[in-house]
């Protein structure tokens, strides 16, 4: 068989990282990467950590470019947050009749912000005979996925806590920017109250995954935020916190499912938490039968807990019927330690 190929589109920290983890396994190969602007033209090797060596030259194109049938077997987009300004590119990707997983966070379960655009994107991939998933770390595995597969082992569930303590420094300008990093506490507030303060993107996505994995509906749900001010200066590689400024966000939500039973999601993230003495770690706390006490400190690293969420599932992706997928209809995810070839149906294989 083939290399599976692979056109990531964006190659900011998530693409950049998601290219490397591709060159180091086995039975891959990156036929394209798409951008803009000045990377337009330039080597993919400029812009990430493996170093060229031997390996046939790979440049930035234009996506229109680069993104047509048969090009690739998958598109990686790592390009947006939001399924609604994500959309226009997925949809273009599927009328390639090519594959895609995204890391945009609220493609991870649409449905629950975009529910229209949800169900175009599910037939415009079933009309072109292929496969769409968002996913990342958070949401699509730590706050959401790993909850449903402990609820397994329940008989009775009553109460959930999934609490994530992470830092924000592994991730590109895009995030800083949604997580307000650097900016004033008065801008912060601000941006709050007229709706342009992101923060966390993924509360909303990740609960609607959960209720419908509990097979449950949401009735009610609500999140706030809050500014993490930081006393000293923070550096992080994409961001900069000076001294009284936002070095991060706390986010909270709140949801009640249609049998009364409470979720409670916690999310308090920065740059350089353990700078100022902050643990990171992730949570799982469910209240029921048998009750469930899951920790594990520190974190998942975010940054490389996306790449590899992206990566990895691939094989799962290409298998899949058409459609749009989320973390719940796929196959679970589980690292690529051997020949990736190995992991793909054949009949699913673009035949050029």
């Amino acid at each position: 068989m083939e290399n599976v190929k692979v056109i990531i589109w964006g190659l900011g920290a998530m693409g950049g990282g998601m290219a490397d983890m591709i060159l180091s396994k086995k039975g891959f190969e990156i036929v394209g990467v798409a951008g803009r602007g000045a990377k337009i033209g330039k080597s993919m090797y400029d812009f990430i950590k493996t170093e060229k060596g031997n390996r046939p030259e790979v440049l930035i194109s234009d996506p229109k470019d680069i993104i047509k049938p048969g090009a690739a077997d998958i598109v990686l987009l790592c390009t947006d947050s939001f399924t609604r300004t994500a959309f226009d590119k997925l949809k273009f990707i599927l009328e390639q009749k090519l594959n895609v997983i995204t890391s945009a966070e609220e493609m991870s379960y649409p449905a629950a912000q975009e529910p229209e655009l949800a169900k175009q994107l599910d037939e415009i991939a079933k009309a072109n005979g292929v496969s769409v998933l968002g996913t990342g770390i958070n949401p699509g595995h730590i706050m959401d996925l790993l909850v449903l597969v402990m609820t397994g082992c329940m008989t009775d569930v009553e109460h959930i806590l999934s609490k994530r303590v992470n830092s924000l420094s592994p991730f590109g300008k895009t995030v800083m920017e949604e997580q307000g990093i650097g900016i004033s506490v008065e801008e912060f507030e601000t941006r709050k109250a007229n709706g342009t303060m992101s923060g966390h993107v993924g509360f909303a996505e990740s609960v609607g995954m959960m209720a419908e994995g509990l097979g449950l509906k949401v009735d009610k749900f609500a999140q706030d935020m809050a500014p993490i001010t930081t006393d000293v200066d923070r550096k992080s590689p994409y961001g900069f916190a000076a001294k009284g400024s936002c070095a991060g966000v706390a986010m909270t939500a709140d949801a009640t499912l249609s049998n009364g039973m409470e979720i409670r999601m916690e999310h308090p993230q920065q740059i350089e938490p353990e700078q100022v003495g902050v643990q990171t770690g992730d949570y799982v706390i469910i209240k029921g039968t048998p009750n469930v006490n899951m920790v594990n400190s520190p974190e998942v690293e975010g940054g490389l807990g996306t790449i590899a969420m992206c990566v990895n599932m691939i094989p799962q992706v290409i298998n899949a019927e058409a459609g749009l997928h989320t973390m719940i209809t796929l196959p679970v995810p589980r690292a690529i330690m051997g020949d990736v070839r190995e992991r793909i149906n054949p009949d699913k294989k673009i035949v050029k």
